[in-house]
């Protein structure tokens, strides 16, 4: 029999960790879950807690089950909310697995189901998130022939943007280093390798700061070419027809970092 009593599970925050989360659920009847973990919530500080151990055996069979039940585009749409790093989107994640785990019919489509609409939302704002930082970022070349580019995305999108700049950019060595989440994707002409960088060797190869700057040597075509697309930009645009709230509306401003011509 299923215990209806609150179950409060931490867990590690991969996703490894919480398809654990799912089969410690089934395993022990107990689906009445709040789920918390280390940085994205500080509730098990105060509440008695069940630690659930990543096993990656275990994240396996369940993924596979997942694969029985539903579409490829749904879990599709459940590794993008996963990414967008939110408990609130876990905590869905969680019961949309209990759901379709515990009824006959595919139920990706049942909207009506908080958690399934949930997941579609999450996973709305994520993909919007990764199409932007694939339009809006942009490299700097060093003297050493690598191109640099700083991120700060709302949602944890390298892993998802990693295909289009190695088709796009397959003849350039190039780092895409994401600040906030303190790890970046380096390309080295054949394979792409996920680097983190201690606060010393982020110091000694990049000033973090409002736009992208780098503290080594640029490439001497660079900063001309930075500077020639401001001159452009300047002179193209007609400030007497200038519609900000219009700009802002399709480039918001948090991503103006990224853009030449919004730095000095």
């Amino acid at each position: 029999m299923a215990s209806l009593a609150l179950q409060r599970y931490h867990f590690d925050g991969s996703m490894s960790g919480l398809l654990c989360c799912v089969f410690r659920a089934f395993q022990f009847k107990q689906f009445y879950v709040e789920l918390c973990h280390q940085g994205l919530s500080q509730s098990h500080l105060f509440e008695d807690f069940i630690d659930v151990p990543s096993d990656e055996a275990k994240a396996q069979r369940v993924w596979d089950a997942l694969k029985q039940k539903v579409s490829a585009s749904a879990l599709r749409q459940l590794y993008f909310a996963y990414l967008s790093e939110s408990i609130d989107a876990h905590q869905h994640l969680f019961h949309y697995c209990i759901y379709v785990f515990r009824q006959q019919s595919q139920v990706e489509k049942d909207y009506s189901h908080p958690s399934v609409l949930a997941i579609a939302q999450w996973a709305k704002k994520v993909g919007r998130e990764k199409h932007r930082m694939e339009a809006f970022v942009r490299f700097k070349k060093t003297a050493e022939g690598l191109f640099l580019s700083l991120i700060q995305p709302d949602f944890n999108v390298l892993p998802l943007i990693q295909p289009h700049f190695k088709r796009r950019y397959q003849d350039q060595r190039w780092l895409i280093y994401d600040e906030k989440r303190h790890y970046g994707l380096y390309y080295d002409l054949q394979e792409i390798h996920e680097v983190s960088l201690c606060a010393k060797e982020i110091d000694a190869h990049i000033a973090i700061g409002s736009s992208q700057h780098f503290v080594v040597a640029l490439d001497a075509e660079e900063m001309l070419y930075d500077q020639l697309w401001k001159d452009y930009f300047s002179s193209i645009n007609i400030q007497a027809r200038q519609n900000i709230k219009l700009h802002v509306q399709y480039v918001p401003k948090r991503y103006w970092r990224y853009l030449n011509e919004k730095t000095i």
